[in-house]
């Protein structure tokens, strides 16, 4: 049996769509998470980013990518390939 040393760690591409919310009370328009896709490549999940940011009930998207540590589960901070429309700051991540 052979162990090594390096951690696997699994990549994920995702595109993620925005909607607007209709204001409430306070008369702010709010955003929420329309679709969420996951891709096996970067450019897959930025094309889906570009088509859906471009659709009449879409008002934002976002391509980005994260890390897991499937021995954790620990999930890193994304790393946005493209931001598209209205997005959340990143902030809110």
């Amino acid at each position: 049996m052979t162990y090594s040393d390096e951690s696997t760690t699994n990549v994920h591409y995702i595109c993620q769509t925005y909607v607007e919310q209709k204001p409430g009370r306070d008369e702010q328009t709010s955003l929420k998470i329309g679709k969420q896709f996951q891709y096996s490549t970067a450019a897959e999940a930025q094309n889906r980013a570009e088509r859906e940011a471009q659709s009449e009930d879409c008002a934002g998207a976002d391509a980005y990518m994260i890390s897991e540590d499937p021995e954790s589960g620990e999930i890193g901070s994304p790393s946005f390939l493209v931001r598209l429309g209205n997005v959340p700051d990143t902030d809110d991540f």
